[in-house]
């Protein structure tokens, strides 16, 4: 128990640290002691969560990898002569996979079926608006990216916004605390994702670097808290209230 408080006030120190990295322009240093706490973050879910989730690990163990070869690109000068950014492939894809073992954690918690045929025309509007939303965000970078890249940077924002996208659904079939500090999880990864394509691709302001990493921070916030509660039991108010008039 000692352990985990002391993992638990250490990793919200780096946090801190690690915004201040970035708010200085330290990318290098930021890049590590975000890589660090990431898996901090990780150890704690290991000590103090006691009913595991093994998709939501797998998706903490994948995203502390992505975090970790980040930081190795950035150390270590590899000299491979190819045209090919090895880098930006490996890394994202690390990413895209953390990111689909979380959207399993919600899906296999969830009838999806009872949930979709429950909110048919809200799942439809969100539909649209998440294709609108993955091309127009997408567009931003096609000038700065082969054509390889840019597909990849496609299916990466459309992982994102399907990650988003079930939460919300999740929220609206569970609406229970759990589901909704994973859903404020997901939506601070999402603001994260967008403000970072726009530090790159738009305008290079440190002050969208520091907001990206404060909405990092926040998502795994909330996701160790989602991780640290149960789903409440559905309550089948019509059987209730039957009794009730009795």
């Amino acid at each position: 128990m000692q352990i985990g408080k002391f993992l638990g006030a250490l990793t919200l120190v780096l946090s801190i640290c690690f915004l201040g990295l970035q708010f200085k322009g330290l990318e290098v240093e930021a890049a590590g002691v975000r890589a660090l706490a990431i898996t901090f973050l990780t150890v704690l879910y290991l000590i103090r969560v006691k009913n595991k989730h093994p998709f939501f690990l797998l998706f903490l163990i994948f995203f502390s990898v992505s975090e970790i070869f980040n930081y190795v690109t950035w150390i270590i000068n590899l000299d491979i002569s190819s045209e090919v950014d090895y880098y930006y492939y490996i890394g994202n894809t690390l990413y895209i996979i953390s990111y689909l073992f979380l959207i399993a954690r919600i899906t296999v918690s969830m009838d999806v079926k009872k949930a979709f045929l429950k909110f048919p025309i809200q799942i439809g509007l969100l539909t649209i608006l998440g294709l609108f939303f993955v091309y127009f965000v997408s567009d931003t970078t096609k000038n700065e990216l082969t054509y390889n890249e840019y597909y990849l940077e496609l299916l990466y924002n459309a992982v994102v916004m399907f990650l988003m996208a079930m939460a919300l659904v999740n929220y609206m079939h569970k609406d229970d605390k759990k589901s909704m500090n994973l859903l404020i999880g997901t939506i601070c990864i999402m603001f994260s994702e967008v403000i970072q394509l726009a530090y790159f691709y738009i305008a290079d302001f440190n002050l969208l670097n520091v907001l990206c990493s404060a909405f990092l921070v926040f998502a795994f916030l909330f996701f160790y808290l989602q991780s640290r509660l149960e789903n409440r039991k559905a309550v089948d108010y019509s059987h209730h209230d039957a009794h009730v008039s009795e």
